[in-house]
């Protein structure tokens, strides 16, 4: 259960403000909210399923103190992405002839792709060693912010500014990033103190 919840908040964090948050404001606008969901489902579901396989299968290569210590110190990398922000490059303004779920899919899927929420999955995946809990968690966590940016991004936008909402996402990141990094460090070097 704790590798669901960490998934499901991490990603709702690391998803603020987001190059694909700003694509389903943007696709909202165009299609309906349900459509741009169930496309963010799919999407978000074959992306995170290979970025959970391909945190499991490190494990089995690379040893487990160096894959966490890389992990955490990944989450500061995040914040510090999360700061800088991400800008919609068109994806928005793609027309296809597939139909709404198609099209916001492929762009979902294609936007993830490198991504700091994908990458964080494969964080997360290495951390918790729970293929059905990370995955359950980050897709929910995609779910839920994405439909923040649906439905109040508007209204968040007039009453708190994105960029306040930016620095606390990324600070949060940073937080976790330093308190995982110490734990390894902790645990690699046998520190006297614990976090």
């Amino acid at each position: 259960m704790q590798a669901f919840i960490a998934s499901l908040l991490f990603v709702v964090l690391a998803e603020m403000g987001d190059k694909t948050q700003l694509l389903a404001m943007a696709f909202a606008s165009r299609y309906k909210a349900s459509q741009v969901l169930t496309a963010v489902f799919f999407a978000t579901i074959i992306n995170h399923g290979l970025a959970v396989a391909v945190g499991q299968y490190l494990t089995t290569i690379i040893p487990i103190d160096i894959i966490s210590l890389i992990a955490a110190a990944s989450f500061i990398l995040f914040g510090l992405w999360t700061i800088r922000g991400d800008k919609l490059d068109g994806e928005d303004k793609r027309e296809s002839k597939y139909g709404p779920i198609a099209t916001v899919g492929l762009a979902f899927f294609l936007a993830e792709m490198g991504d700091k929420t994908q990458l964080a999955t494969i964080s997360l995946a290495v951390q918790y060693k729970d293929f059905a809990h990370v995955l359950m968690g980050t897709t929910l966590g995609m779910l839920i912010a994405d439909g923040i940016g649906i439905i109040a991004g508007v209204v968040l936008k007039k009453h708190i500014p994105e960029k306040t909402i930016k620095w606390i996402s990324a600070l949060i990141f940073i937080a976790f990033g330093i308190v995982g990094t110490l734990q390894v460090l902790g645990k690699m070097h046998a520190l006297p103190f614990e976090i």
